[in-house]
């Protein structure tokens, strides 16, 4: 089933729709870059018969009335604003064949739609643009096909055109997400990066810092991270699942095959074991690689190497060779992927001696850490987040600045408080920011938020340091509860002169002691809420010890 249209498009509204007006009904199905898998071919026709859709809109009088009447009442942006969706539909079509630009898409469609004719569109349930339920993931193709476009002699609505669009847009979602595999990896995140994305959980935490100087997301962060280091260090390279040909599973890697070249940034079989195996090697002669997983879950089939290769040989030689490697990559849960790819490995690998591990929260934190990586002679496990890839942070000028590092092994307080401890890492930091701000607004508590920022070396220091203020101390991550950070936290204190400032029994928020679920309503049950948090930290303050 295919959608096709004859009419050619009306005058258009300025010069810049004219532009847009002029792209062809059908994108080639190649990329001269890079050639990802594409959508199936019922995603193809879906977004074919929405692009058909809106040209049918465009070339009816009577519709363009429709949308002008929207104009007229304030309820939409007119032919301007239905110029602009159809740009933003025009490139939709090309992520069916191409997912490499997938973010962002969804929602600024969404957004297009919105502003084009707002009344109209508020009849839709938000969450028909959104990835829907699983009962509507098990709706007919055939249910959520647009209607072709009407025949010269019919008459064209502007809503009829437009409905489909709006509740496409979950379908699309759906598609994209489904596409999911090890041979489609960037469509593993397409859940979260077909939704809108929050503002960055800093801008909500109570008593916020000054805004930087500049906006940067994780992703750009580490992506910068890694060119500086290369270009730095002719030793430095990449190396991985689609780091090259397809800019990484994440695009973290983007842009750096085009500048170094396929001896610098090197694309490998799916064979962890392989190429992990093969770049501590080459650690052994010299080299600095960046390994990296395209998931931490896929790190189990390389860890005899991280753990007896990499973390022990420089002890085993008496410190003659040393093993400059990162091992770098999307660690914990992310949104939809079950138990097997969404384990939180910080306490594995923090319990192995000769490693380092980091696991950053913001922009800051994952340009300074894995810039401290890359140069570290050590090998260091980084622990990023996949769900903060696209979170923008503000940064100060210092944090742009080449030779930005932050030291492995040192904890930064987010947040000063002086009734309870929250200590954190990674994604949680942003959930602790905003139960701080809750508990400040709501209950007159103020709390200190700490962000780990190194799981080994552990900064126990200034953890003892801030429980001597509050004399409270709850510890916050997603990782299983037995044998945890937290767990870790826990001696830590009890091990020192902190313990005796303790005015109540400490408490651990984590995740659910059991494989994570894959249920959508089951999975966000399983990991730590604000509400956790909150909930835990007046425990803390309505408890005492004997």
């Amino acid at each position: 089933m295919s959608y096709e249209t004859t009419v050619a498009p009306p005058p258009p509204p300025s010069p810049a729709g004219a532009a847009l007006l002029a792209v062809p009904d059908v994108v080639p199905a190649s990329n001269p870059v890079a050639s990802p898998a594409p959508a199936a071919a019922s995603d193809v026709v879906i977004v074919d018969g929405m692009v058909a859709n809106l040209r049918a809109l465009m070339a009816s009088p009577a519709a363009m009335a429709e949308v002008d009447a929207w104009a007229s009442s304030g309820e939409g942006g007119g032919r301007a604003a239905l110029a602009a969706l159809y740009e933003q539909m025009v490139q939709l079509q090309t992520l069916t064949r191409d997912t490499t630009a997938l973010e962002g898409a969804v929602d600024s469609i969404h957004a297009r739609i919105a502003s084009t004719c707002g009344a109209y569109v508020r009849e839709v349930s938000a969450d028909q643009w959104r990835v829907p339920s699983p009962a509507a993931v098990s709706t007919a193709t055939a249910t959520v096909l647009p209607p072709p476009p009407p025949s010269s002699t019919e008459p064209i609505s502007a809503a009829r055109c437009l409905w489909p669009v709006a509740t496409m847009m979950a379908h699309v979602g759906r598609a994209l997400a489904g596409m999911a595999s090890r041979q489609a990896p960037l469509a593993a995140a397409a859940r979260s990066l077909a939704s809108p994305l929050p503002s960055s959980p800093l801008a909500v935490g109570a008593r916020p810092h000054a805004r930087g100087a500049a906006t940067l997301t994780c992703r750009e962060a580490l992506n910068s991270a890694i060119d500086e280091e290369m270009e730095r260090d002719e030793k430095v390279y990449m190396i991985g699942e689609e780091v090259g040909e397809y800019n990484g599973a994440y695009k973290v890697t983007k842009g750096l095959l085009a500048k170094y070249g396929d001896r610098r940034v090197v694309d490998t079989p799916i064979t962890e074991a392989g190429f992990a195996g093969l770049a501590t090697g080459s650690a052994f002669a010299g080299l600095r690689p960046i390994c990296e997983f395209m998931t931490f879950n896929f790190s189990m089939q390389a860890i005899d190497h991280i753990v007896n290769s990499a973390a022990k040989t420089l002890y085993m030689s008496g410190g003659t060779i040393k093993v400059p490697i990162v091992f770098r990559g999307p660690n914990g849960a992310a949104a939809g992927v079950a138990a097997q790819h969404s384990q939180d490995f910080s306490a594995w690998y923090g319990s192995v001696p000769g490693l380092k591990v980091v696991s950053p929260y913001d922009a800051e934190d994952c340009r300074g850490l894995l810039k401290a990586a890359i140069r570290d002679n050590n090998p260091v496990v980084c622990l990023e987040n996949e769900l903060m890839y696209n979170h923008s942070f503000d940064v100060a000028d210092e944090v742009m600045d080449k030779d930005f590092t932050l030291p492995i092994g040192k904890a930064k307080v987010m947040l000063e408080g002086s009734d309870v401890t929250i200590v954190t890492h990674s994604k949680q930091v942003g959930v602790a920011l905003q139960a701080a701000a809750e508990l400040e607004e709501k209950h007159e508590v103020f709390a200190e938020v700490i962000n780990l920022r190194s799981i080994r070396p552990l900064d126990t220091a200034t953890v003892c340091e801030s429980v001597k203020k509050t004399s409270r101390l709850v510890t916050v991550e997603e990782g299983w509860p037995a044998f945890g950070v937290g767990a870790e936290l826990c001696a830590s204190v009890f091990e020192t002169e902190a313990f005796n400032f303790l005015d109540a029994p400490v408490q651990r928020v984590t995740g659910a002691d059991v494989p994570t679920p894959y249920a959508e309503n089951l999975e966000k049950s399983a990991f730590p809420s604000r509400n956790d948090i909150v909930t835990a930290c007046l425990r803390a303050l309505n408890m005492s010890l004997p």
